[in-house]
Formats: C-alpha cells, structure tokens, sequence
C-alpha cells in the first residue's frame, strides 16, 4: 500500500479487521434511558452506533463531537448524534476525518442536511478516483496473494 493511501486511514480502529462497517443511523433506544433532552450518556451512544468509547473520545479529541461533560460524564445531543451519523457516512465513503471535518463544519447547521449533499462534484470526482486507486493496489494484492498460496499449496510437504 502506497504511503499516500496508508496516511489517509488515521482513524481508531472499530472491530475486528473483518468487522462490518458500523451502521449509519442509531439502533432502537429504549425510552426510558435517554435524558428529558434528548441527550444519551457516552455508553448509549457507542451502543446505538456500534463504535468504541475510543473511538467516540477520539472524535472528540479531533473537534469532530462536542458532548457536554459533566464531571467526567460525557452526554451526547441530537446534535452529536447527526454529526456522528454524517462521520460514520463520511468514513463509510471513504473520506479521512479530516475531510469529514471540513466537509460537516463546526457546528451542524441544517441539520436535516445529509452527508453527500454537503459534498461538491470536484470532491465526488476526487474521491471516486482515489477510491479506484485503492480498489486496483487491493485487487493486486489479492492476486499476488493468491499466487503465492497456490504455489505454496502445489509444493511437496517437506519430509520429516
């Protein structure tokens, strides 16, 4: 994998290296564990969302989450719950976090708005093309590693 393409991936990893990509809208909640103002405590949030607390303390880090904190709770809005739900949409596309992060702003304003209609052609081009790039050093890999296993499953087993 080229450096260019390894630099883009900075983010906590999520699952298992086989994991399927988190959902992109929250799981059912249960009415009677969220707060009277919408906001959910981080373990509620890492549940509907299939993250890690790692993963939702490192969007924080990066200025991508915004929890209010009270001691060292963390609670979420419906305002951290859209942005996490246009991150994980961004990642899923492809984008680093910081693109996501220039692309979703400071703030979510509209926030009805969904991730890719935020995104300019010339970004969908850029991406699409990185995106192929990506596709044809995996398809390689795949190849060179399939070469490999069969030639080492036609050679002789070593005598013992």
């Amino acid at each position: 994998m080229s450096a260019i393409v390894a630099a883009r991936n900075v983010t906590p990893p999520t699952g298992g290296r086989d994991a399927p990509p988190p959902p992109l809208a929250p799981r059912g909640r249960d009415p009677g564990s969220a707060s009277t103002d919408g906001e959910v405590p981080i373990g509620e949030m890492a549940r509907e969302f299939d993250v890690s607390l790692r993963t939702l303390r490192f969007y924080e880090d990066r200025g991508l989450l915004a929890p209010r904190r009270n001691g060292t709770a963390r609670f979420y809005s419906a305002k951290d719950q859209l942005r996490l739900r246009m991150i994980l949409k961004g990642k899923h596309l492809g984008f680093t976090l910081a693109e996501i992060g220039d692309l979703i702003g400071a703030s979510a304003e509209a926030p009805e708005a969904e991730f890719e209609q935020r995104l300019q052609p010339q970004q969908i081009a850029s991406q699409i093309g990185h995106l192929e790039r990506q596709k044809a050093e995996i398809d390689d890999a795949l190849g060179r590693l399939r070469a490999t296993y069969q030639r080492l499953e036609a050679a002789p087993a070593p005598a013992a």
